[in-house]
């Protein structure tokens, strides 16, 4: 979230900024109740002061040996109205702090506008086929590595079943892709699956998307990405600014609704319900959280380039990104037998969203105390990492070679139908 006082003095630079992912709105009913709230605190305060000054009144009064009913009788009508005020204040301290929550970050200056996002850069070749790709999902049935239609008949559509080489080969890039990160000076960490609301508020997951997630009876919530848990972890903390920059990656499974996104990506593992991933996560100073945003996608973009995958980076528009996101960039692979490039991996600075909401701070050299800045990206995918491998590596006889950088991971070369 960003800084109540923040909103209030620099309005017009929050609303021109917020007005370019269409969220000015929001600013304004925030700070609308705002108002009201801190003209209900300011008779709040007066009530209590003249509760205060009647109180001593009323001791003199008797001190004196005078009538103090008179006094009594205003002191009681004071302490009514407070009762009333502070009720008032109470609920409409709940109001505000509520829509706070849902006013998103504010976009980076050289985001561009609208839907479409800047293509950066293109990394190596197209592969080229001499006869026409199959889809990812083909290739994985005819090889017997992956099959949909049992993990449909045991979990409902928008799962997939990995057997043999397939299964494999999902361990493989999940081993890969911690090796490479934990000997770049990431650390290795292996969260919960299961987090509590609070660690949803933090990350911004909540209030805004709470129908994309899966809850459990006892409150519970399947995270959606390991970046919840992870940022989570040092939640209601205070760090030393020695410590910082701190670099976690973890490996998770993710779990997600996929509201609202019905006809869209129905058959293979793009857009699963259920799917693996590994994650990189960043605290850093503020001074340096733009710099760690170009090294954070850096990281993420070795995994495809040592798996000599074909993709791009683009830096995504101010319509379409994440709510809690200052700027993202998006890697997206290629998919032969669709034409086009899909996202699988988005590298984000959160500024200090994140921390104000999780209250992460660190303490710099002078003592002085201040929020993190957040940043995190998937590295990678690891469901889409297999279908980009499956569809770039696919031969026509419908083997697939395996890329020399997970060979020693799989104990072979190529997946063949057995």
């Amino acid at each position: 979230m960003h800084d109540p006082r923040k909103l209030r003095e620099q309005t017009d630079e929050y609303r021109r900024r917020l007005a370019r992912r269409g969220a000015a709105d929001l600013l304004d009913a925030a700070l609308a109740v705002d108002g009201q709230r801190l003209a209900a605190l300011r008779r709040v305060e007066e009530l209590r002061a003249g509760r205060n000054r009647a109180t001593e009144e009323i001791a003199a009064l008797r001190k004196g040996g005078q009538d103090a009913q008179q006094e009594i009788g205003r002191m009681r009508a004071l302490g009514e109205e407070l009762k009333a005020q502070e009720a008032a204040l109470a609920g409409l301290e709940e109001e505000v702090q509520g829509l706070w929550l849902q006013i998103p970050n504010i976009p980076s200056d050289d985001m561009p506008d609208g839907e479409e996002p800047r293509e950066e850069r293109v990394v190596l070749k197209a592969p080229a086929f001499d006869f026409t790709p199959k889809p990812h999902w083909e290739i994985g049935t005819d090889l017997g590595i992956l099959d949909f239609d049992r993990a449909t008949r045991m979990s409902g559509s928008r799962f997939a079943l990995q057997r043999g080489q397939g299964a494999k080969l999902e361990r493989a890039l999940i081993n890969f892709m911690l090796d490479l990160h934990t000997s770049r000076g990431y650390e290795e960490v292996f969260p919960p699956f299961l987090v509590q609301e609070p660690a949803l508020y933090g990350t911004g997951q909540l209030p805004k998307f709470r129908e994309d997630m899966f809850q459990t009876q006892t409150g519970h919530f399947l995270i959606s990405t390991a970046e919840i848990p992870i940022t989570n972890m040092h939640r209601e903390e205070i760090l030393d600014a020695a410590d910082l920059p701190i670099h976690y990656c973890a490996y998770s499974a993710c779990f997600r609704s996929e509201a609202g996104s019905s006809g869209r990506d129905t058959r293979g593992l793009i857009r699963l319900h259920q799917f693996n991933k590994v994650e990189i996560v960043q605290f850093t100073r503020p001074e340096h959280s733009m710099d760690a945003l170009e090294e954070i996608v850096r990281e993420a973009e070795e995994v495809l380039r040592r798996l000599e995958l074909h993709y791009r980076v683009v830096t995504l528009p101010t319509g379409d990104y994440g709510f809690s996101a200052h700027k993202t960039y998006d890697i997206e692979v290629w998919l032969p037998s669709a034409g086009m490039f899909r996202e699988i991996s988005s590298a984000t600075n959160f500024l200090d969203f994140q921390a104000r909401r999780a209250n992460i701070r660190y303490r710099d050299e002078e003592g002085r105390v201040h929020f993190v800045h957040t940043l995190n990206a998937s590295g990678l995918a690891v469901g889409r990492t297999m279908a980009a491998i499956l569809e770039q590596y696919q031969e026509a006889d419908g083997s697939v070679r395996i890329p020399a950088a997970l060979q020693s991971f799989m104990g072979t070369d190529r997946i063949k139908r057995q």
